[in-house]
């Protein structure tokens, strides 16, 4: 880069962490740089700016399935999923090594492709497991890494809210995302499942003895509330991978149907409508207002000319593309002490995608891949999502529950290792589409 673009960007940088040292809301920082720079170190018209590119960005089509899959899963999370998983997982997990432990991984999993956060996923699956885990004699710090590793699937199984963000951000197909996260969502399941085997093989103090078994029809009964449950899921993606239904017409469908679930399960009431639709606005608005800023901080940069100098520096560098995707695995980490996922996207995208394209790599698969990193940095400390929430719950110190979500933190690398040595894990079924 010139000695001209690094001053800006030094100075840039500088602006960017003391507005966010200084405690001010994320999206307030990211308007403020973008503020600094259009006005300090261009001519260009700064309050045209910041209005045409927040009402490119909020006028976007694709944005207003974010709205109703967030309502979706607030709908869902009052509709007392969390005990109709318990009780309908737990009857077909006993068999495996660790046993109810594994309710933690695929209950997760489950309320994953309803709700789309990972921290109501935590939240949901955790107020009904870790008392019961406990209860039984379960490992207690296996339980708690299991769920906070888990609860992090919330933002890789479709239908995710972070993609929708990355997808509008990096301007790819959000249905597209969808698809290329089924592959990996379920690909991270198996490895934590397997660890928790290994685990249970190792230690017989894992997991209590031999739980009651349960003959078929049994199983079948305990389970009736989780079909209604699958086949809402199952419409919502099967509507989109086969081409009948746009991401938005899927999610205002999921939002009938989960509607018409809480009116089956009783839980639908005029209180908790409103209290569902309070909470998905506030959400909606929260994450509308972090894209505006960021929509206006990429315009900034793009009349500065800082994401083409990047890239041409480091195009001059001569990585591997290899070592790329590690320097920004490590990047993401590192962020993730300090800052919340879809903050960590909307950051980084100006600067970071210019980077990987001009590496060769498609978008789709990188968003996989950073959505995974941006999982495992929801489970470090200090400012892990999960790991406060799940501190709520257990009252244990942050850093002991840092300790028990350790192995999972680096299955989660492990998982985006894997995406990157072979790809089409993630862009096979995306790839369907175009045949």
């Amino acid at each position: 880069m010139s000695p001209e673009t690094t001053q800006i960007a030094l100075t840039i940088v500088f602006f960017l962490f003391l507005f966010l040292g200084s405690g001010m809301w994320i999206a307030l920082s990211l308007l403020g740089v973008g503020w600094v720079g259009l006005t300090f170190f261009t001519s260009v018209p700064v309050e045209k700016s910041l209005a045409t590119s927040i009402w490119q960005t909020n006028a976007s089509w694709s944005l207003a399935a974010l709205p109703l899959f967030i309502w979706m899963g607030e709908i869902l999370f009052r509709a007392k999923l969390s005990e109709t998983l318990f009780r309908g997982l737990t009857p077909w997990l006993g068999w495996l090594p660790g046993r109810l432990l594994h309710v933690n991984v695929v209950g997760s999993g489950f309320f994953a492709a309803v709700c789309g956060s990972s921290a109501a996923t935590c939240a949901t699956v955790g107020r009904m497991s870790l008392p019961e885990l406990h209860r039984l004699g379960y490992d207690r710090t296996l339980a708690i890494g299991s769920l906070a590793g888990s609860a992090t699937l919330g933002l890789l199984i479709p239908p995710s809210i972070i993609m929708i963000v990355y997808g509008v951000a990096a301007d790819v197909s959000i249905v597209r995302l969808f698809l290329a996260g089924v592959f990996p969502g379920l690909m991270i399941m198996a490895l934590f499942s397997g660890f928790i085997v290994v685990r249970a093989w190792l230690s017989n103090d894992v997991a209590p003895g031999l739980m009651e078994r349960f003959s078929l029809s049994e199983k079948l009964r305990r389970s009736k509330g989780l079909f209604p449950i699958m086949l809402l899921i199952s419409g919502v993606i099967a509507s989109i991978y086969g081409g009948i239904a746009t991401a938005t017409e899927a999610a205002a469908g999921g939002v009938l149907g989960s509607l018409i679930l809480s009116a089956w399960s009783r839980t639908l009431s005029l209180r908790m409508l409103a209290d569902s639709l309070m909470s998905a606005t506030q959400l909606s608005c929260m994450i509308f207002l972090i894209l505006s800023g960021a929509a206006f901080l990429t315009t900034s940069f793009a009349y500065l000319g800082i994401p083409a100098a990047l890239a041409s520096w480091v195009g001059g560098m001569d990585l591997h593309p290899y070592t790329l995707m590690i320097a920004l695995c490590v990047l993401y980490v590192i962020l993730g002490c300090f800052i919340e996922g879809i903050s960590m996207i909307v950051l980084t995208t100006a600067v970071v995608l210019p980077l990987v394209s001009q590496a060769g790599f498609d978008l789709i698969w990188f968003g996989i891949f950073v959505i995974i990193v941006v999982e495992a940095a929801q489970i470090t400390p200090p400012l892990g999502f999960n790991l406060f929430v799940i501190q709520g719950l257990t009252g244990h110190s942050i850093f002991r529950v840092a300790r028990a979500a350790l192995p999972f933190f680096f299955l989660l690398i492990a998982g985006a290792a894997i995406v990157t040595i072979f790809p089409q894990v993630a862009l096979w079924l995306p790839s369907t589409m175009d045949r």
